[in-house]
């Protein structure tokens, strides 16, 4: 038996793209590592939960309040308006999306990736099975790469796939306690301090009746496990219960190419999509994994091996602008404490809140109030070069 598709990787990149491709009538076969669950704060915007059709039982926690800490202390609370930011625990939906997949039709697989082969008629997946420990053979006509952001298909089978900057995160699932400290279970705090992450940031997210609380680095000396110690410290977490602790990297750039220009293409955090600054991913891994879907099917609909460049083209047409400006966001307030304190003084700005949740919650830069755009340049300016005390509230 020969697959249409075989989708590398079951996360909510991989389980999108085989759930997608099953429901438009291909035979697919998604390929997972079962008992893997990557390190998320879990944060999903409303567009994410209507566009991909998630369940409320699936939220686990409604957010109605972000607080940006500095290195100072200095707190900046944003009310989330006309709506709340839902929180997902990634072993639950992940496992929720493969299944969904099975029951669009895909055909689930459980085991380890170890290379691709190729015959007359196309890739052939080796993997090792998770059941009886032997080399499996599955064919197919092509294959998506789903399979996280230090990706073996990337590496192997597309140019540059080896070369993508990551960041390393860590995080502990705790029992959450209702409010203790300065924890509250309707809020999301995310903490830009240089003793908890010398250039990123660390991070406590409510998940109901749990807590996801880490941080990240590419820092490679950053001791990941005290940093995340100091942080449930200075939240009055400490003697909270540790379910679970998990670390992987994320990837902070798209890779230039996502297809290998005969059978293969790339999604999720294997093509680089989770988003510079906030780190966010879980929508842009399960978008690239629609238009993984949608590449893949254009080409075994019209036989045109360039139809797989339709994925990247195809995400950065609607994303592009917002990655860009985060990368600017990020190589600008990253840089030092003096700076990240400038950056939490900055979200002081009503216009900045308003913009940067109008943005979040519906996936695309904000084009209604430019006045409010020129008066954030303006603003932005002024921080950065110092006219505005970073201590200014």
């Amino acid at each position: 038996m020969r697959y249409d598709v075989v989708v590398v990787g079951g996360g909510p990149s991989g389980a999108t793209a085989a759930e997608d491709l099953a429901r438009s009538g291909h035979n697919v076969a998604l390929l997972d590592r079962a008992g893997r669950i990557k390190p998320c704060g879990g944060a999903v915007p409303p567009r994410l939960i209507a566009d991909f059709h998630i369940p409320d039982a699936q939220i686990v926690a409604k957010i109605n309040t972000a607080r940006m800490i500095s290195p100072t202390n200095r707190r900046v609370d944003i009310p989330i308006e006309n709506g709340y930011v839902g929180m997902v625990d990634r072993e639950n939906f992940d496992e929720f999306l493969r299944v969904r997949a099975v029951e669009a039709g895909a055909t689930r697989l459980t085991g380890t990736f170890t290379r691709i082969e190729r015959e007359d008629e196309g890739p052939v997946v080796i993997y090792r099975d998770k059941a009886t420990k032997e080399e499996t053979r599955v064919a197919a006509k092509l294959v998506i790469g789903a399979d996280g952001a230090r990706s073996n298909v990337a590496r192997a089978e597309v140019p540059g796939g080896d070369k993508i900057p990551y960041v390393i995160a860590y995080h502990e699932i705790i029992e959450a306690p209702g409010k203790v400290g300065s924890y509250d279970p309707e809020r999301c705090d995310v903490v830009y301090d240089g003793r908890i992450s010398p250039d990123f940031y660390g991070w406590v997210f409510p998940h109901g009746k749990s807590a996801s609380v880490g941080m990240g680095s590419m820092v490679k000396d950053v001791d990941l496990k005290k940093a995340t110690a100091d942080l449930r410290e200075s939240s009055g977490l400490t003697d909270c219960t540790t379910i679970r602790r998990e670390g992987a990297p994320i990837p902070l750039k798209p890779l230039d190419r996502w297809d290998n220009g005969k059978d293969v293409v790339l999604a999720g955090d294997a093509a680089g999509v989770v988003a510079p600054s906030s780190g966010e991913g879980i929508y842009y891994a399960m978008v690239g994994g629609r238009v993984a879907a949608t590449a893949a099917a254009a080409c075994l609909a019209s036989g045109r091996v360039k139809d797989l460049q339709l994925a990247r083209k195809l995400f950065m047409r609607e994303h592009k602008n917002v990655f860009k400006i985060l990368g600017a966001m990020q190589d600008a307030y990253y840089k030092s404490d003096e700076r990240r304190e400038r950056f939490v003084s900055l979200c002081h700005d009503v216009d900045v809140q308003r913009l940067t949740f109008e943005a979040y919650m519906n996936k695309s830069l904000v084009k209604a109030r430019p006045l409010a755009h020129i008066k954030i340049g303006i603003k932005n300016i002024a921080h950065l070069t110092g006219l505005i005390p970073a201590t200014r509230a």
